[in-house]
């Protein structure tokens, strides 16, 4: 199955034994003051270096977030989504709980790219979430990330994971968003708190894969949350969901790519190696 998203330029194809599409995290300001102070003083100068960073770094679509205390996200999420489809011609992950916020960005990106495919983070098992998210999903015929949460919270077990997720493809499906527009993220917890959650969120992702069959995204980042030397464990964890079936991680590309690409030559979606080492003859020369 193979899920295609398109900015102003470039399109993207996520799944179907491609190698690994990267969304990058980092327009978003959960737990960065500097962005966060900057959207809600209405100054995006940091939003386009950091979109350019990250294209740059190797992120292959651009998670867009304004969700900052203060921000009126109505009028700066369409504004944002502007601005980065105007600075790279990567697809836009559009990120936020507000219809409202989200409506005026999807519509955003129609005038920009009249045949273009965002994609909407998120939407989930909760049914205000589905009545909320799903029509505007399917009125501007973009693709969307479904969370395994549902209105009891996220799930303990793997097999509630799936039947949450399953209840978000089907749900889709009655509105007719097809399957392959429907990205799952199992999610994913900090095993500082619950040495289970890896495993938890690995065996939810091979469920999801063996019985629904769809693409899956994941913010894998939570994984490490508390512990020392963060970036080791998110690597293996990353890398672990990708032999699972993840094809799209939301990371920091600039951190994770590498280790991303080598888990693509090891699971044999590098002919030759070929991008490996194009890369890090790159990466050689700055």
């Amino acid at each position: 199955m193979e899920t295609v998203l398109k900015g102003t330029g470039k399109e993207v194809i996520i799944g179907g034994g491609r190698p690994t599409v990267i969304i990058g995290e980092r327009i978003n300001p959960t737990g960065k003051k500097k962005l966060a102070a900057a959207l809600v003083a209405g100054d995006l100068e940091i939003v386009r270096r950091e979109a350019l960073a990250q294209v740059e770094a190797g992120a292959d679509v651009l998670d867009v977030n304004v969700g900052a205390a203060g921000a009126d996200e109505v009028d700066l999420l369409p504004k944002t989504v502007r601005l980065v489809m105007e600075t790279v011609d990567v697809p836009v992950c559009i990120d936020t709980p507000d219809a409202e916020a989200l409506a005026a960005a999807l519509a955003m990106h129609k005038e920009l790219a009249p045949e273009g495919k965002p994609l909407v983070n998120s939407v989930n098992g909760e049914e205000a979430s589905l009545a909320r998210v799903l029509p505007l999903v399917a009125e501007y015929g973009a693709a969307v990330i479904g969370l395994c949460m549902d209105d009891e919270g996220i799930p303990a077990t793997p097999e509630r994971r799936l039947a949450v997720a399953r209840k978000v493809v089907e749900r889709a499906g009655a509105m007719g968003i097809p399957g392959e527009n429907v990205v799952i993220d199992c999610l994913t917890l900090t095993i500082g708190a619950d040495s289970k959650a890896g495993w938890t969120t690995l065996e939810a992702i091979r469920m999801v894969r063996e019985e629904l069959g769809v693409n899956m995204a994941l913010g894998a980042s939570n994984i490490s949350f508390g512990l020392p030397a963060r970036e080791v464990i998110n690597a293996a964890f990353v890398a672990m969901a990708i032999a699972a079936g993840v094809a799209c991680p939301i990371v920091d590309a600039a951190k994770v790519r590498p280790y991303i690409l080598a888990a693509d030559l090891a699971l044999g979606r590098d002919d030759y190696s070929m991008r490996y080492i194009k890369t890090f003859r790159q990466r050689g020369k700055r």
